[in-house]
């Protein structure tokens, strides 16, 4: 039977990688024999496992490689990545790597390069000139490319959990469910956003239209005027209701107090919509004085960046929005270089978008009434992503308030 041998190093053990290795081995129907195994003496101390893997033929052996890989196992004998040219622009080569959101290497003449911007389901293109890889889409990538293929030469690094059990994001690894109470946690979010500030980190905002008519665009307001987001991602949608309700009152022709229809309320969005055309843009009608409130115009008030992106179900669309979708998506890769924490709040078709493009090193918050989509949401990220099921009101409501309390301190 062919054989290879692997290396397992880290905190192998309580990130539970030896496990899913050693089950990932068995459930396809090979074999493993440990060789060598050193368990750290202490939380501190790093683990070490050389295992000797089997396999039926040569394919399935390769197969399992792979999949490996994805768990951070190196193989022992090192080898140098393959590489192979793009045939045409936009299209890769066979047999290419396909990338995890995991800090990924690949090994060139005999040197790793670390590979930029780690985003699943892409390929890694090397820059022979620059001495650099990087992960490229299908639109990235043209004629004569360098693509690896294969998977020699690649090493995943994978998430491992913090030794200190300190961090919410990492001791709460199973969505919080609605009926589970949710104070405390959000008293720890609201000190992961009070750090961020201190320490200069970026903090990404994916925003649903929930957020308004649920009421809690003030909370956003609040946030944003107080610093703590550095960008906004949301669709049309949103960016449309939070100026409908600051200008009319309404929130699809819903009235925000009594929580009834208004008379002619369903046109208030297609009117506010016009304003903005008509003043060439968000920013210009708030330097009419025409928008004193809302969650945009306090993007515009603070010098928040924000990024609103389209959708064929849009009215109008407002004149901020992209619409090519290949276009947002290379905007949205480039404007969330370098977040630290990311608040996914009650959108599930904008939340999949981006947080398909965060590397698994971003701590990631999900807050949506519907469990199947927080789940989802969390399960790629076991140790960096915290899920709570509930209405995006009353957490945004208690996480403001959480945070004053905090600012009340410092």
């Amino acid at each position: 039977m062919p054989s290879e041998t692997i290396e397992l190093r880290g905190h192998i053990i309580d990130s539970l990688i030896l496990p899913k290795v050693l089950d990932e081995i068995l459930s396809r129907g090979s074999q493993f024999k440990i060789s060598e195994v050193k368990i750290g003496q202490n939380r501190a101390d790093q683990s070490f496992a050389r295992i000797e893997v089997q396999a039926e033929d040569a394919q399935k052996l390769d197969e399992l490689m792979l999949r490996l890989r994805q768990h951070g196992a190196e193989v022992a004998e090192k080898r140098d990545a393959d590489l192979a040219a793009a045939p045409e622009d936009g299209i890769f080569p066979a047999d290419f790597y396909v990338t995890t959101s995991q800090q990924t290497f690949v090994r060139i003449k005999g040197h790793e390069y670390e590979v930029e911007r780690p985003m699943i389901d892409s390929a890694i293109a090397f820059d022979a000139t620059a001495k650099k890889a990087r992960t490229v889409k299908f639109a990235d990538v043209r004629r004569g490319d360098c693509i690896v293929v294969g998977h020699r030469g690649v090493r995943v690094v994978p998430l491992q959990r913090a030794t200190s059990r300190a961090d919410v994001f990492q001791f709460l690894n199973t969505p919080l469910s609605a009926e589970r109470p949710k104070v405390g946690t959000i008293r720890e979010i609201a000190r992961e956003l009070d750090s961020a500030r201190k320490r200069a980190g970026k903090v990404l905002l994916v925003a649903g239209a929930s957020i308004i008519h649920t009421g809690g665009a003030e909370y956003v307001e609040q946030l944003i005027s107080w610093g703590y987001i550095d960008l906004l991602i949301a669709g049309n949608a949103m960016a449309v209701y939070d100026l409908e309700s600051a200008l009319f009152g309404t929130a699809l022709g819903v009235d925000l107090k009594r929580g009834a229809l208004a008379d002619g309320g369903h046109e208030n969005h297609l009117r506010a919509i016009n304003m903005v055309r008509c003043a060439g843009g968000i920013a210009r009608l708030v330097e009419r004085g025409m928008l004193s409130s809302g969650i945009m115009h306090a993007c515009v008030k603070k010098g928040t960046a924000f990024l609103l992106t389209g959708s064929i179900r849009d009215d109008g669309p407002l004149p901020e929005v992209i619409t090519d979708s290949v276009a947002a998506q290379q905007l949205i890769r480039d404007k969330i270089e370098g977040t630290t924490l990311a608040l996914l709040l009650g959108t599930m078709l904008q939340s999949f978008a981006v947080a398909n493009l965060l590397p698994a090193s971003v701590k990631t918050l999900v807050v949506d009434i519907n469990p199947a989509a927080v789940a989802k949401l969390t399960d790629q990220q076991t140790f960096q992503a915290l899920g709570l099921v509930t209405d995006v009101e009353p957490f945004l409501r208690e996480l403001v308030n959480c945070l004053q309390a905090l600012r009340g301190k410092n």
